[in-house]
């Protein structure tokens, strides 16, 4: 008898015989419907199927969204996107979390093949008589389905008596057959032949912060941490001490508070400041090396507090709007209870050490990885214990550390536990990796992924990736866009100063439904360790005391509250599916715009477009080379205006058609984020 779990047996994909309307190439669906796709509550995700047929009769497809009890709860027309390929659209919005499933229906259109062919036959003055003998056979067989005492029934019934006046002119005959009436009758009471419906397909709704997040991360203990100048000894910050800068970050509009890892810190071969490998009496050592004589990965480093006060902080930032997300790094200090009680979870070398971690020629002497191989019920049975354990404490949202250096099935196997134990947790993968992994981490489950954006700089790289994560991989992978972490600094924000610093935020809060900063970002921390794309000094390593006063004076507080504040006003900048980049004449400017369908902004189209200077050394200026149709409307014969733009980070307003003029200066104004409303 297996004793496999149902997350750890392959799933068998959707099999459909084609039918009498072929329908191919159905999606989304990941590995043909092994894996559900991603969607999330009230965001429009795109069906797009292959459907064509033989000879030339016509036909028409709709997709049909089904709900976690299965029930048809909505059902939208699908359009030809690709005439000649026959790629057909449609979109479909669930409103509720859970496990949802869609499918294609088609079916040969009667009504709308009469049409086609009665205007030519008409033009051609054939068989004149034929054609209006089969729409009233066609118009009784619709008949049948109408209600007896029903207005559509009795518009019907008119109108096969003026089809049926044999000598009246064929053109007063075939308005009456076409007459709008009559075509929204039959619209209510369509006529189908051959309905066919393609597999079912499921997809995994999730709660809207799996998609949509400002994100603020912190070192707990460097939030109100003091060096005595008497003792020459830093005073830890602590829970309690960062529950009160709680209010200035919900006051700059963030909605996560991330904090890194608040275990036990191990002593054994502590790191010192900058990663040295020898620690002084007085580092705190890296959060990373969890685990001391004080407890692992279910337990509170003695110098932040107590679970008592964990609560406390959860509490405050749930008052303020905030939602906790905690890290989590599997892996162990040498002090680590586990190294003692489950040995055979880490891996011996031959000198008979236990290997610690390395990606050569970097080394971790301060952290052993666990070998998954060795007792992998035991490892999930203790990390779905200590996940659960933080649940009830309160935190909504892990963001794994490492997840790629750890063996999928795992990952598999805890992420479908915790989708239906506790299917509001969001889990998100911080895997800067190969794609292949990193994707497939996204389609097994996690719900957010940390991507590239960091190192995309360039106009036609940041173009190009856009449009990958917005129309690519989007069912399988939502990405999260940091400009820096307390691991990454980027050349070109060492380099750039303030400029690099705004351009990266903007960029970061409107390309990506998710964004985060790093602590310290609105002071502009840029030095880098030589030779490190990180920052000197790390807080990893060390306390660090920060006056967040100065802000204030170079302005990137207040930018990131504006930024903030602009995605709360605009649903456009809440979604991934949306994106469309249009061109400029300068490689340094980027052009791209977002917008909402009416039925994910309250019935309303919400339309942004985002200019954007990417050198943060000088001005530049272009002709902006817009699509319109991106807005619904199209550039007028005579060059007149046809759009409103209002910028919402100046508040100016402009009137412009499809090649407007544009200057950004990286020490005034960076970019302009436009409100934008069609006026022609």
């Amino acid at each position: 008898m297996s004793t496999k779990t149902v997350s750890e047996i392959p799933q068998t994909a959707p099999f459909s015989p084609i039918g009498r309307i072929p329908i191919v190439d159905v999606t989304p669906n990941l590995e043909n419907g092994a894996w559900p796709a991603k969607a999330t509550v009230h965001e429009a995700f795109p069906v797009r199927a292959t459907i064509f047929r033989e000879g030339h009769d016509l036909f028409a497809a709709e997709c049909v969204l089904v709900d976690p009890k299965g029930k048809e709860v909505q059902i939208s027309p699908m359009r030809d996107i690709a005439p000649g390929l026959r790629r057909h659209e449609g979109w479909l919005t669930p409103t509720a979390p859970g496990t949802w499933e869609f499918f294609v229906r088609a079916w040969s259109d009667p009504v709308a093949t009469w049409r086609h062919m009665a205007e030519i036959k008409l033009d051609a003055n054939i068989d004149v008589q034929l054609v209006f003998l089969e729409a009233e056979v066609l118009y009784k067989r619709a008949m049948k389905a109408m209600p007896r005492a029903s207005v559509q029934r009795q518009i019907m019934r008119e109108a096969i008596k003026e089809i049926s006046r044999r000598r009246a002119p064929k053109e007063v005959r075939f308005a009456a057959a076409t007459a709008p009436e009559v075509l929204a009758a039959l619209a209510q009471y369509p006529v189908r032949d051959g309905i066919t419906e393609s597999a079912r397909y499921q997809i995994n709704v999730d709660r809207i912060r799996a998609l949509c997040g400002s994100w603020y991360e912190i070192f707990p203990r460097t939030v109100g941490a003091k060096f005595d100048p008497k003792t020459q000894k830093w005073i830890s910050g602590t829970l309690r001490t960062a529950a009160e800068d709680l209010p200035r970050i919900a006051g700059m509009g963030f909605d996560v508070v991330y904090l890194t890892p608040i275990h036990p810190i191990g002593k054994t071969n502590r790191k010192g400041r900058n990663n040295a490998l020898v620690a002084g009496p007085e580092d705190p050592g890296s959060p990373y090396a969890i685990g001391s004589k004080d407890g692992g990965h279910d337990a509170i480093e003695p110098t932040l507090g107590t679970f008592k006060d964990f609560d406390f902080f959860v509490a405050r930032a749930k008052e303020l709007g905030l939602e906790v997300a905690l890290d989590i790094a599997l892996q162990c200090s040498p002090d680590h209870p586990w190294v003692t009680k489950y040995p055979q979870w880490f891996t011996t070398r031959a000198d008979g050490t236990i290997a610690y971690a390395e990606n050569p020629p970097k080394k971790y002497q301060d952290i052993y990885p666990l070998n998954f191989d060795q007792d992998p019920e035991g490892i999930f049975q203790e990390i779905v214990r200590v996940l659960e354990k933080w649940i009830r404490h309160g935190v909504t949202i892990f963001r794994v550390d490492n997840p790629h250096t750890k063996p999928l099935t795992f990952w598999h196997r805890l992420l479908t536990y915790f989708r239906i134990r506790h299917p509001e947790t969001i889990f998100l993968a911080e895997a800067f990796t190969q794609p292949p992994m990193m994707q497939t981490l996204g389609k097994i489950g996690f719900h957010q992924s940390y991507c590239y954006f960091a190192w995309r700089n360039e106009k036609e790289e940041l173009a190009q990736y856009l449009h990958e994560l917005s129309h690519v991989t989007d069912t399988q992978m939502r990405p999260a866009f940091w400009p820096t972490t307390h691991d990454i600094l980027t050349p070109y924000m060492q380099r750039g100063g303030i400029p690099a610093f705004a351009i990266r935020a903007i960029l970061a809060a409107t390309g990506s439904p998710t964004w985060g900063i790093y602590s310290g970002y609105e002071l502009i921390e840029n030095i880098a360790r030589p030779g490190f794309e990180e920052q000197i000094d790390n807080e990893k390593y060390e306390f660090k005391q920060r006056d967040f006063a100065i802000a204030k004076y170079n302005g990137m507080e207040t930018l990131l509250t504006m930024l903030n504040a602009i995605r709360k006003r605009h649903t456009a900048l809440q979604r991934l599916r949306n994106v469309c980049v249009h061109g400029s004449t300068s490689d340094k400017i980027l052009v791209f715009s977002k917008t909402a369908r009416p039925e994910e902004n309250n019935g309303v189209q919400d339309m942004v477009l985002v200019v954007v200077n990417l050198d943060p050394y000088a001005s530049r200026e272009a002709t902006l080379e817009l699509d319109l149709r991106a807005f619904g409307t199209q550039s007028r014969w005579d060059g007149a205006p046809v759009l409103k733009v209002t910028d919402e980070l100046s508040g100016e307003s402009y009137l412009w058609n499809d090649r407007p003029y544009v200057r950004l200066d990286p020490h005034g104004q960076v970019a302009h984020i436009l409100n934008v409303e069609v006026i022609s």
